[in-house]
């Protein structure tokens, strides 16, 4: 779920999503459908993606609104022309405007509640768990140990799950599983990452100095649905990253992931409908768990590196892109 290539991302072009305000006010008679404006992806420019617009013929000045559905994280150009009817039937077409370039953004705290909406509908009842829990290769925990101090040092989200999410490319943190066998509860003995788990209480990574935040919902062309949750202790670096961009949890009554007080007992309990990927914000002292290797198979079609969200699933997409 991570690597160590950062993104080149300019951090001013992280808030823009809409239009140029000129664009949605722009005075045009038409009759029919017209092909009045361009857009083209960057930094593929060879292909123009034609949007028609469509109005009926009344005095200046007037609005035409047009809808364009676009993508996170993308660059655009746009330029603009306009048709009027003559009396001959004949129409009347200006040239192109000035082509305006803009970058849209990360998705808003709003479209992430809208998708912490969809999560929460599928996200099912809840089951107990002790530990959280981080599959790799033998190596990744042997470089951990003889030249990181024995930490699990955080490493740069990937680009996995949705395109516009605020924490790809941007947010740094160790990523852990918490989903238990619904029979056994305890975690699978099966992994996409490597027959190596490093295991850690969950109240150590996990609990009231702790801040909860919901990051993404997503598929990837399956039936398993994935939702990203970041675990950072309060006040620290990745929770002041994630205060201004990522819906804030209760950690004692959500649908996804609860740490709560029961006879002076810290109880945990996850989802049991969707996998949950958990990234911690901190590094991680291997000496605070206990590491093993595990006796089933390396699922590697279940890896989530980089993984591509289906655009086309109902269940996990909202309308403002992908």
């Amino acid at each position: 779920m991570f690597n160590t290539t950062p993104l080149t991302l300019p951090p001013q072009r992280i808030r823009i999503f809409s239009l140029p305000p000129w664009l949605s006010a722009f005075a045009v008679a038409v009759e029919t459908a017209l092909q009045c404006a361009e857009l083209s992806k960057s930094p593929s420019k060879t292909e123009d993606v034609p949007t028609k617009l469509v109005a009926k013929a009344v005095p200046l000045p007037m609005t035409v609104r047009g809808h364009w559905f676009l993508s996170p994280r993308t660059e655009y150009s746009v330029a603009v022309q306009t048709a009027v009817k003559q009396s001959d039937g004949e129409y009347l077409v200006s040239g192109w405007s000035e082509t305006v370039e803009f970058c849209t953004g990360d998705y808003a705290k709003e479209h992430l509640a809208q998708l912490q909406e969809k999560a929460e509908q599928i996200a099912g009842r809840m089951l107990r768990f002790s530990v959280f829990y981080r599959n790799h290769h033998k190596e990744y925990f042997q470089h951990a140990r003889t030249h990181c101090g024995n930490m699990l040092q955080p490493y740069l989200k990937d680009n996995s799950g949705s395109h516009g999410s605020p924490t790809s490319g941007m947010l740094h943190g160790v990523f852990f599983s918490c989903n238990t066998e619904f029979n056994t509860g305890q975690p699978p003995q099966d992994s996409p990452y490597g027959r190596w788990r490093f295991q850690i209480p969950a109240q150590r990574l996990f609990n009231p100095s702790t801040n909860l935040y919901f990051a993404d919902f997503y598929c990837m062309y399956t039936a398993y649905h994935y939702a990203i949750l970041v675990l950072a202790p309060k006040g620290s670096l990745g929770d002041r990253f994630c205060r201004d961009r990522l819906p804030l949890l209760d950690i004692a009554c959500n649908k996804f992931l609860t740490c709560s007080v029961e006879d002076g007992e810290l109880i945990f309990r996850h989802a049991q409908d969707l996998i949950l990927e958990i990234i911690y914000t901190e590094p991680v002292d291997l000496s605070l768990g206990t590491l093993g290797e595990i006796s089933g198979h390396q699922l590697m079609s279940l890896s989530t590196a980089d993984a591509k969200k289906d655009p086309s699933c109902k269940t996990c997409n909202i309308s403002v892109g992908r």
